[in-house]
């Protein structure tokens, strides 16, 4: 993670939720959470506090509200401020329009796939292909059951990309399968 909290990549998804409407930040977690796996998993409650406070301290965000209910602890609840809108349509903006390079530890993997062997890595290839396809499968469930329910297309637009970008790396994960199974792609042997 960034050592700075406001190049922290979720500073985007949580200027987001608060484009939506005011939140205390448990409620910003589980809406992270609710929307998809992927978007919460490197986020805990310390780490989503401290991109809060940097957020505040920037003058992105203000606090909102602060309510108590019962004996429950207060909850303070943050709204996007004027500056805080500007520099999420300047993030936005910039990361549309700029490809930025997004190494993947699947990447980083896949160019020392000649360590496995043909074998081993066809297997390992054929055996990911499956997982994406249920990955995309359940994707699609998703998306279909927000659209049913009335969500806005604008508003899901990031999952038909997601579910785009894992159709492409079936498609090609299963070509490399093909040509190490048919020899088109050489390997080489080992040095003796």
């Amino acid at each position: 993670m960034p050592r700075n909290a406001l190049e922290n990549p979720h500073v985007l998804a949580v200027l987001g939720l608060l484009l939506e409407q005011p939140m205390h930040p448990y409620q910003m977690l589980a809406e992270l959470r609710s929307r998809g796996e992927d978007r919460a998993a490197a986020v805990n409650r310390g780490s989503l506090y401290n991109i809060v406070e940097a957020l505040v301290a920037a003058g992105w965000v203000a606090v909102h509200d602060r309510q108590r209910e019962g004996n429950r602890p207060e909850r303070t609840i943050y709204a996007l401020t004027t500056a805080g809108r500007e520099e999420l349509v300047r993030r936005l903006d910039a990361q549309i329009r700029i490809p930025a390079r997004e190494l993947t530890e699947f990447l980083g993997a896949v160019s020392h796939l000649g360590a496995l062997g043909p074998d081993r890595a066809a297997d390992a290839l054929t055996e990911r292909a499956g997982r994406l396809q249920e990955r995309v499968a359940a994707h699609e469930r998703n998306l279909a059951q927000a659209l049913a329910g009335g969500v806005p297309r604008l508003f899901v637009i990031e999952a038909e990309y997601a579910i785009n970008c894992v159709r492409s790396e079936i498609t090609w994960v299963e070509s490399v399968i093909e040509e190490i199974r048919t020899g088109s792609l050489a390997w080489p042997t080992a040095a003796g």
